[in-house]
């Protein structure tokens, strides 16, 4: 598979797991705001690092349900210096992650702070010192388009409610496939382009799919590393990612619903598995023991 394919079908991860805690009161003005960051596999036979630095994340707070609802939720519209006040800072501190060392469900928290009860429809993640270093010592530093300025604008539907004593949970998927895209082939690289991919699923409504990916050696079952792991549905494909070193996987923020599911690597059969369901914030548990072809 080339180096443009697999960036292609790649669907690798950084998550933003915004949580309110339920010690509060239901009836407290207030809900607990928690904020993590991870990320799926990248490809790491040629990329050693790709480095991002937060260094604010906002929040556009649209009221409670007894408030006067306003019209500006359209994903097309141009934000008006006025909404800023609409704004609940949720960060500023910078935080530098190495997006490549978040993997598989491993999270860092980036926010912990009461915000308060209501609904919010529209994220903004705030970066910069974006950077690409490869596994030969080359380094890229890449120029952030808008993120910096303005933030990456992340709109959520269905808006999210945060309520006192009760969890709402937010997952971003940044897409670095998508976002870090390569100048040059795979054997002259000559920079990367970054042009940041961001969707947005509530984990109210959504779910996990994790599990283990073996080979059979000697009777014995054994971790594979480096399986591709492929979402789909409706014949679309929804995500995907690698397992590691010891074979585990593990893919966050999938819709309720129906996926088709396909594991491949070089050298071994590919294996598919249709109708894997998956419900709403659950895990479903696919494990695989693949064979090497013939």
């Amino acid at each position: 598979m080339n180096f443009y394919k697999s960036i292609f079908l790649l669907a690798v991860l950084s998550t933003l797991v915004l949580s309110c805690s339920d010690e509060n009161d239901t009836n407290n003005e207030f809900g607990r705001l928690k904020v993590q960051l991870t990320d799926a596999p990248f490809p790491h036979d040629l990329v050693a690092e790709a480095n991002v630095t937060v260094f604010k994340i906002d929040a556009r707070y649209k009221g409670t349900a007894d408030m006067e609802e306003d019209s500006m939720d359209s994903e097309d519209m141009t934000l008006e210096a006025s909404d800023d006040k609409r704004f609940t800072v949720l960060m500023e501190d910078e935080i530098q992650v190495n997006l490549l060392e978040l993997t598989n469900g491993v999270t860092q928290t980036m926010v912990d702070v009461d915000v308060p009860v209501g609904s919010y429809d529209l994220i903004r993640v705030y970066v910069k010192g974006i950077n690409v270093l490869l596994k030969d010592g080359t380094s890229y530093d890449l120029k952030v388009p808008s993120g910096e300025q303005s933030g990456i604008k992340i709109f959520i539907k269905p808006e999210i409610n945060v309520n006192g004593g009760i969890t709402s949970d937010l997952l971003l998927d940044f897409d670095v496939s998508k976002s870090f895209v390569a100048k040059g082939g795979i054997n002259n690289i000559t920079g990367f382009n970054f042009k940041p991919v961001i969707k947005v699923s509530n984990l109210s409504t959504a779910g996990t799919l994790k599990g283990m990916i073996t080979e059979k050696i000697e009777d014995e079952n054994v971790g594979v590393e480096g399986v591709q792991v492929a979402v789909f549905i409706a014949d679309t494909l929804n995500t995907t990612t690698f397992s590691d070193i010891d074979g585990g996987y593990m893919i966050m923020g999938l819709d309720a619903g129906s996926y088709t599911v396909e594991v491949e690597k070089m050298d071994y059969l590919m294996q598919t598995v249709t109708e894997v369901q998956i419900d709403a914030a659950n895990q479903t548990v696919l494990d695989f023991e693949i064979q090497i072809e013939e």
